[in-house]
């Protein structure tokens, strides 16, 4: 897509990303127990779709800004399909032979299988092939996080830069189920499919993760999606943040998610 044409295109939508209001939000200290039990801080937050009840753990984290890390990558890949830097979610990059500490990530991958991993690499290159102007016009006009993009143009959501609330995160998760983002519906229908992660007759569970240890030495982690039953879509957040530097971050993270929504009465068809 030319870039006069997404100009016009984002202009037309008119749509602005938000987080969703948490002034009514159901607070559940009780939540609490689930993040202790990993010797982690953090915060959850949920909304009911059919409802629109949100629940709430740890107001303080759920409104304070964090680096988005891997989770960034729901939005790189839109971007890149949007404007054709991605052909489609089976385009592969080929690997550039430099070997990462994720040996997942020292091979050449399609958009499905480094979106799965986390390819870091992936991401930084399909960032490039987009560009910082494009990338920019689609950030501001999304309205995601403190919308600040600073060089270099391949780490600005890994160094601190462009920062995002959980309530925000959720706000995003929301709208591109619902086909409410400036991006083709085709385009959020190939996100929603690369997020699946677990389907089956019950529920199906959909999410992405992001890990970061901190210059403080904190290890943060995010898991960002959805779990629906009976085809209703109920939307989350969990932020993880522990200073055991040797704990399994990626673990914990969603090991305290599932645990909530089983607490919450998922995964057994009853909602």
């Amino acid at each position: 897509m030319r870039k006069e044409n997404i100009v016009l295109f984002i202009v037309l939508l008119g749509v602005c990303f938000a987080g969703c209001s948490v002034n009514s939000a159901k607070i559940d200290n009780e939540l609490k127990k689930y993040f202790d039990s990993r010797n982690a801080d953090g915060c959850f937050t949920m909304l009911d779709n059919t409802n629109s009840k949100v629940t709430v753990y740890n107001m303080e984290l759920d409104t304070m800004r964090f680096s988005p890390m891997s989770t960034f990558d729901v939005f790189a890949s839109l971007v890149g399909l949007e404007t054709g830097k991605v052909v489609n979610d089976s385009m592969v990059i080929r690997w550039d032979g430099v070997r990462r500490p994720v040996k997942e990530w020292n091979r050449s991958l399609n958009m499905r299988d480094a979106f799965k991993v986390g390819s870091v690499p992936y991401f930084q290159e399909v960032v490039r092939r987009v560009g910082i102007d494009t990338m920019k016009l689609f950030i501001d006009s999304v309205g995601y996080g403190n919308k600040i993009i600073e060089e270099p143009i391949d780490s600005f959501w890994l160094n601190n830069s462009l920062k995002i609330s959980p309530d925000e995160q959720l706000g995003l998760m929301k709208k591109m189920y619902f086909d409410q983002l400036p991006f083709r519906k085709s385009v959020q229908q190939s996100l929603r499919e690369m997020m699946l992660q677990e389907d089956n007759t019950t529920y199906k569970f959909s999410y992405k993760t992001g890990e970061r240890l901190g210059d403080d030495g904190v290890k943060t982690g995010w898991v960002i999606g959805w779990v629906e039953e009976n085809s209703h879509p109920y939307f989350f957040v969990t932020l993880v943040r522990i200073k055991d530097e040797t704990a399994d971050l990626k673990s914990s993270q969603i090991n305290i998610t599932r645990d909530i929504l089983k607490h919450l009465g998922f995964f057994e068809g009853k909602k």
